[in-house]
């Protein structure tokens, strides 16, 4: 049975007047087909490649954000406490806003040499921000977000402070301005703790810019193997760990959602156009995504709403819906007897072999005196498939979950073309427009890319009738999951985010439990974080938040925390002799990167 779907008519994205419906059903969802297709007209025209130069602007109104209620706090640690737990414990003055930044740059102080998180560190910016709040002198005293300490990934702009994407072509960057994105959470009272590492220009996991490795998973942070995930994994890394609060990041390629399900946080990727892209350093202006990374789906909502909104400076993010109420859909709600239930019926779609374990054999060892790149390799293959595993039976029993909060399952099929439409030929489309705003770096010194060159070399020689046939794929892929896919079901369960990433449309992750980690010779075993990542409609932000809210008012995955690293203990040396630091290749960055 289809479900109901309003047509609409007039300019934009129409919206019916039914106020307790989630955004998804108020729209037609069609009309996101015309503006990806403008988006991508516009691109190409060239008049998008000044937008994340450009200065600040006029914007709109922005309206008043309330916080959501918040019960007591389970955590004695204030580094450790949610965003919605601390402004509540920061209005009621049980609470400094000194003493929560404190907090954080103690364990920033303590760990971060371990962790490597961090690019750049504000803290005693962030500590006079603090100060000025508590006494009510700051234009923020008393704004949502006013004390809070967030970390922001080193492609924002940050006025006055090195913003350098790890990268050598912007090593010596101080921007004059902010990002609209960060500038919106600064207004809104956030306090930046720092800049975060991350992949060179967003390629890959965070690394130097010649391709060793940095940022640490939080729940292993003495095996560089285990990845804190893509681009983000500074920002990850930070909150999993307590140096912030919550922290920002971008998606081109996963790299909001693959961190966040590696480190037990709940991320969210919203629509192409929701956040302004204006002061974030490009990768692929038709696919970057500014988000937030936070612990549970309240903060992930706040945080959204603060950073959402349309921006005069950035074409992407005007005539669309207004944003809804996200702090809302982020709340969850009881149905009789108190129990959890969802906010809105929901359908979740389910493809055809989402539930099925990893198929064919074990990955071959390589073979003896096989190079560290073989090894590395090898191993990725290994926990992959032990990630794919553990996931099976926990995916089984979220589902079970949901149908008890009232969802229906439905299987749905893999829209025609399917993987051909999100092959590695078509999402290669991408790689001229992440050349283009980088053409006189290439002039100049192409050594100036490090590990990450190869993907710009490749976006120069590729052909022009390969990127206009993949531009056509891509709204051909859009039509067919709206069609599709969106027609038996409100949002979809995912085990990639790339084809999401392709066509705008908005994803979020949250913990569903833990599984077993690879294991060093020797070595205490760990534990890791898994999540599930789903897919909605164009604007479905709202109804996503709700999902995940559902879910952790029944779960506790949210609330858990890696253990504290032990400072004193030597780092392992490996379960073979001569094992070197992780160092990415071009290979590597080509295969895992954004």
């Amino acid at each position: 049975m289809k479900l109901p779907n309003s047509a609409g008519t007039g300019p934009g994205l129409p919206v019916r007047t039914e106020d307790d419906l989630p955004l998804d059903r108020q729209l037609d969802r069609r009309d996101f087909i015309r503006r990806l297709s403008e988006w991508t007209a516009v691109a190409s025209a060239g008049s998008l490649a000044s937008v994340w130069q450009a200065a600040p602007v006029a914007g709109a109104e922005r309206p008043a954000i309330r916080l959501p209620d918040a019960a007591a706090p389970q955590e004695t640690n204030p580094a450790f406490l949610t965003v919605t737990e601390a402004a509540r414990l920061l209005q009621s003055g049980e609470l400094s806003a000194a003493e929560l930044v404190q907090a954080c740059l103690d364990r920033v102080r303590r760990y971060d040499g371990l962790l490597k998180a961090f690019n750049e560190l504000t803290g005693e910016s962030a500590l006079e921000w603090a100060r000025a709040v508590d006494r009510g002198v700051s234009a923020a005293s008393g704004a949502p977000l006013a004390g809070i300490p967030l970390a922001i990934k080193d492609n924002f702009f940050t006025a006055g402070v090195p913003t350098t994407a790890n990268s050598h072509i912007f090593a010596d960057f101080v921007p004059t301005f902010d990002a609209e994105a960060w500038g919106r959470l600064r207004a809104a009272g956030a306090a930046m703790v720092g800049k975060t590492q991350m992949g060179p220009l967003a390629t890959s996991r965070a690394t130097t810019p010649d391709g060793e490795a940095t940022t640490t998973n939080a729940w292993a942070p003495r095996d560089s193997r285990v990845s804190p995930g893509g681009s983000s994994s500074g920002s990850a890394t930070a909150v999993a760990a307590g140096l912030a609060l919550g922290a920002t990041g971008t998606q081109t390629g996963g790299s909001i959602t693959n961190p966040s399900a590696a480190q037990g946080l709940t991320g969210i990727k919203p629509t192409m156009g929701r956040v302004s892209l204006r002061g974030v350093i490009p990768l692929t202006y038709t696919r970057d995504h500014p988000g937030p990374l936070a612990r549970d789906a309240a903060d992930a909502g706040l945080l959204l709403q603060v950073m959402a909104g349309p921006d005069p400076g950035d074409p992407r993010t005007l005539g669309h819906p207004p944003v809804p109420d996200l702090v809302r859909a982020a709340s969850p709600v009881t149905g009789p007897g108190g129990r959890g239930r969802l906010r809105w019926p929901t359908r979740i779609g389910v493809f055809p072999d989402y539930l099925d374990g990893p198929q064919g054999g074990l990955p071959q060892e390589p073979e003896p005196g096989a190079g560290e790149q073989e090894w590395r390799r090898f191993e990725r293959r290994v926990e992959a498939r032990a990630e794919a595993q553990a996931a099976v039976g926990l995916r089984r029993r979220m589902l079970d979950t949901f149908r008890e909060l009232g969802a229906e399952v439905v299987e749905v099929p893999f829209p025609p073309d399917w993987d051909t439409l999100t092959s590695g030929d078509f999402n290669n489309v991408r790689l001229p427009e992440r050349s283009e705003p980088f053409l006189d770096a290439l002039r100049e010194d192409v050594r100036l890319f490090g590990v990450s060159l190869s993907p710009w070399i490749n976006g120069l020689l590729l052909p022009g009738a390969e990127f206009l046939r993949g531009q056509r794929a891509k709204l051909l892929l859009l039509s067919r999951v709206l069609d599709g896919i969106f027609d038996r079901c409100d949002v979809v369960l995912q085990t990639s985010p790339v084809p999401f990433d392709i066509i705008g449309l908005p994803l979020i992750t949250f913990p569903i439990g833990m599984r077993d980690g690879a294991l060093e010779e020797g070595r205490e075993p760990i534990r890791l974080p898994v999540g599930a990542l789903f897919g909605g409609m164009p604007f479905a932000e709202d109804r996503l938040l709700s999902l995940a809210a559902a879910w952790q008012s029944v779960t506790d995955f949210h609330r858990q925390r890696p253990p504290e690293p032990a400072l004193d203990e030597p780092a392992p040396a490996g379960s073979r002799p001569g094992r070197q630091p992780l160092r990415l290749d071009v290979i590597d960055v080509w295969e895992t990167g954004e």
